[in-house]
C-alpha cells in the first residue's frame, strides 16, 4: 500500500462522521456492545488504542460487529502493526511517525493515520505521500490556533486532531478548512463502559455525530 492510497482510504474514513471515538478498553467482553452503541449513535469509525492487554481481543470483537470500521491506535512498532492487522484492524493510528512504522504499515497494507505535531513533521509526512494526518496532542500543541496556522502554508494536508478534544471545543476544530474530523474519548467515558450504560453512550455518540463541519 502506498502512502497516497493510505491517505485516500483514511480521508474516506474521516468523512464517515465528524468524530472518531478513541477507546481504551480493559475488558474485551464489553467491546461488541460498545461498538454497537457507538455505531447506532452514528459513529462507525472506531479507534481502539493498544494501551491495555485487552486491546487486540477488543479489536477482534468489534471487527465482527456490522456497520463499523475498526482500527488500532497507539501503533508504535512494526510488531504492533502486524498484531493489529491480524486482529482485524482496518486502519491504524500513531501518535507520531517513524520510518520503521511507516514501512511496516505500507508492507502490511494497513492504512495509517500518522501523527504530526509540527510543521516540519507534517512536511516530512507529506514528502512521503501522506496527505491525511493526525494532529497530536492537539490541545497541548496550541489547539485550534496552531492547527489553523499550520494549515496556511501547508493546505495540502488535512488533519484529524486528537488529544484534549471535547464536545466543547470540537466545533472549533471542525470549522477549520484543514480538519476532516476529530478524535475524542468523551463519547465512551470509562465509568459508562464499566457499568454497561450502552444507551447513554449511544446518546453521546448521537450528539457527537450531529456536530457540523
Amino acid at each position: 500500500m502506498t502512502p497516497e492510497q493510505a491517505s485516500e482510504l483514511n480521508r474516506k474514513l474521516c468523512e464517515l462522521a465528524p468524530v472518531v471515538p478513541v477507546l481504551v478498553l480493559h475488558d474485551a467482553a464489553k467491546a461488541a456492545d460498545l461498538a454497537r452503541a457507538l455505531i447506532a449513535g452514528g459513529l462507525p469509525a472506531l479507534e481502539v488504542t493498544l494501551r491495555t492487554p485487552a486491546a487486540l481481543d477488543a479489536i477482534r470483537e468489534m471487527a465482527a460487529v456490522p456497520g463499523g470500521v475498526v482500527g488500532a491506535g497507539t501503533l508504535l512498532t512494526p510488531k504492533d502493526v502486524e498484531n493489529a492487522k491480524a486482529a482485524g484492524a482496518q486502519f491504524g493510528v500513531s501518535p507520531g511517525a517513524t520510518d520503521l512504522l511507516l514501512d511496516a504499515c505500507e508492507a502490511n497494507e494497513l492504512p495509517l493515520l500518522p501523527g504530526a505535531a509540527t510543521a516540519s513533521e507534517a512536511m516530512a509526512l507529506l514528502e512521503r505521500g501522506y496527505t491525511v494526518q493526525k494532529f497530536f496532542p492537539a490541545e497541548a500543541n496550541g489547539g485550534v490556533p496552531a492547527l489553523k496556522a499550520i494549515g496556511a502554508p501547508i493546505p495540502q494536508v488535512k488533519f484529524c486532531p486528537t488529544g484534549g478534544v471535547s464536545l466543547k471545543n470540537a466545533p472549533d476544530y471542525l470549522a477549520l478548512s484543514n480538519t476532516l474530523c476529530v478524535g475524542g474519548s468523551w463519547v465512551a467515558p470509562a465509568d459508562m463502559v464499566a457499568s454497561g450504560d450502552w444507551a447513554g453512550i449511544e446518546a453521546l455518540a448521537r450528539e457527537a455525530a450531529q456536530l457540523a463541519r
